[in-house]
């Protein structure tokens, strides 16, 4: 005889809800289902921020570790480093699905990479089960890394995701009741690549306005222009181009601040060799110092279902510089905001930044119109969007 379903929601996700870009995604779902009067389970690493782990209704199930990092130092996973993420998630996923098994819930909402087998379990006990996805088509992802990792260090690409990563979550596509992305880019990367266009939904991403807000006063806007990047140092990024740009822009008339850490060995010795005799600080942890003395903020990324650095520079008050490869590229008004520019061209980035030293004066309004912006997407009240479409989401 099947167990009867609880009332209650699972929620699986792969990164620490709060903890950079993929923890960020995290933490708006969280924040969202958390409110929907039954109880939210939530399997997956503990919330990097206090405030997530205090949410009412909320029980979390963290996982066990899967391997000891020695495991990877000392083996060929030194090197192969999205096998080594395939069989994490993996471990993830499986361990998921047992305790759903044991939970039975009667909705589940589940992140791309660890959402398989859930998945699966959902489609035996017929309950709906929606799939974030806060990329483009894990192919084109993984097209982007092939081709960038090869063309800059002319290396295969070992890192995730593999192409055995790639079959994993186009099967969890396939078993998805429906998708979510946050970004019109994002879909279209989706259903250009034969997932069907009714099954995905655009639904914006949550901006802290509190956290993310212009400062008081900001630096005279005097010698260099004064950029920042936020963000991983990763060849999908594109932070290459960038340097590369404020090379050509000649000695001493833009200052780079980088917020983020490096990636793989690719990039980390990618970004050894591109900086060199550049005006960079590079540092780890909050962003907000670098938005609060920045007067632009760019982000060259070659493929993003949506870049909440983005949002957040928006909010701080910045004009931001966005590549039409990133999903958030739909909330900036060329001229007035920001700018787009095309994926891959430091060309571009040279024009678009000499453009911005010469309208200098002008960025400040820019910065003005980018943070009013983003306030009217977050008086749609996203939370409440997401959470009354997962609720009407069918088996």
């Amino acid at each position: 005889m099947e167990r009867e379903r609880s009332s209650s929601t699972a929620l699986v996700c792969g990164a620490a809800a709060g903890a950079g870009g993929l923890g960020g995604f995290a933490a708006t779902v969280l924040r969202a289902l958390a409110h929907g009067g039954t109880t939210l389970h939530v399997l997956g690493p503990p919330p990097a921020d206090a405030r997530l782990a205090a949410l009412p209704g909320v029980v979390w199930h963290v996982p066990p570790q899967p391997l000891l990092a020695s495991v990877q130092r000392w083996t060929p996973y030194r090197w192969l480093t999205g096998a080594f993420q395939r069989h994490q998630d993996e471990h993830l996923g499986q361990w998921a699905a047992a305790r759903l098994e044991q939970l039975r819930p009667s909705r589940l909402y589940a992140f791309t990479q660890v959402a398989l087998e859930s998945l699966e379990w959902a489609r035996r006990a017929g309950v709906p089960c929606v799939l974030d996805n806060p990329n483009g088509h894990i192919a084109g992802f993984r097209d982007v890394y092939v081709r960038e990792t090869w063309r800059q260090a002319r290396r295969p690409h070992l890192g995730h995701p593999t192409p055995a990563a790639v079959r994993r979550i186009e099967r969890e596509y396939a078993l998805a009741s429906a998708i979510r992305v946050s970004s019109p880019w994002s879909r279209d990367s989706m259903v250009g690549r034969g997932v069907p266009g009714e099954k995905v939904a655009v639904i914006d991403q949550l901006i802290d306005l509190e956290r993310f807000r212009p400062p008081a006063s900001r630096p005279a806007a005097e010698g260099p222009l004064r950029v920042c990047f936020v963000g991983s140092l990763d060849v999908r990024k594109g932070f290459h181009y960038l340097l590369r740009a404020i090379r050509r822009m000649g000695a001493g008339r833009v200052r780079l601040r980088i917020v983020g850490a490096t990636g793989d060995r690719v990039s980390r010795q990618l970004f050894q060799r591109e900086m060199q005799g550049l005006p960079v600080e590079a540092m780890p942890g909050d962003p907000r110092p670098a938005y609060a003395d920045s007067e632009l903020f760019v982000l060259p990324t070659l493929e993003d279902g949506f870049g909440l650095v983005v949002g957040e520079a928006m909010a701080s008050g910045l004009p931001v510089v966005v590549t039409e490869a990133c999903g958030a590229a739909a909330w900036v008004e060329p001229g007035r905001m920001g700018w787009l520019v095309p994926a891959a061209r430091e060309d571009a980035l040279v024009a678009t930044l000499e453009e911005a030293f010469h309208r200098r004066s002008e960025l400040p309004r820019m910065g003005e119109r980018a943070r009013a912006a983003v306030e009217t997407r977050m008086a749609a009240d996203p939370l409440a969007r997401l959470r009354t479409w997962f609720e009407s989401v069918t088996p």
